[in-house]
């Protein structure tokens, strides 16, 4: 993939960025199953579904440490409209605001968080609002929405990913 190259505005990302498995999904432009092999990769598929997600979206984010998913997060932002440049790992901070001049993406970690203290974050406000919610480490969150988009991050060997998007 060349990474000068602009991700296409449409969901999925450019052929040359990803293999797509015979299992790929085709519900509504925003589920997938995609192999990435590399970081600038895996940050062209959260670019593409960047770019379809609309204010009130969250994006429930899976995998192991290191798998990527802030990398993903990365691209997501980009894809609705904010700098990739300021997304880190928000370990540390919780929750991290990109705005863009199309949407706001809330980056959320769940990773060292209690439950006492993931009711005090107040996610249900948040996701109420008009921007996008990105949560790593969701299955520490028990009130997920039933309308959320699904992102697992799965490793695949050396610096293969296997993304499986789903909502």
């Amino acid at each position: 993939m060349n990474p000068d190259r602009p991700v296409s505005p449409s969901f999925p990302a450019p052929p040359e960025a990803l293999q797509d498995p015979p299992e790929r999904s085709a519900k509504a432009g925003r589920s997938g199953v995609f192999e990435t092999s590399s970081e600038p990769e895996t940050t062209a598929v959260g670019e593409s579904l960047g770019q379809a997600l609309r204010g009130g979206d969250v994006v429930l984010l899976y995998g192991d440490l290191g798998a990527g998913k802030t990398a993903f997060v990365r691209g997501l932002a980009r894809g609705a409209g904010g700098n990739p440049d300021d997304v880190s790992s928000p370990t540390f901070t919780l929750v991290q605001e990109y705005a863009g001049p199309r949407l706001t993406v809330f980056h959320v970690d769940l990773y060292r968080l209690d439950p006492a203290e993931i009711d005090d974050l107040g996610l249900e406000d948040l996701i109420s609002g008009n921007g996008v919610v990105a949560i790593e480490w969701a299955e520490r969150w028990p009130f997920r929405p039933d309308n959320a988009i699904e992102v697992r991050i799965e490793d695949a060997g050396e610096d293969r990913r296997r993304i499986r998007i789903h909502g």
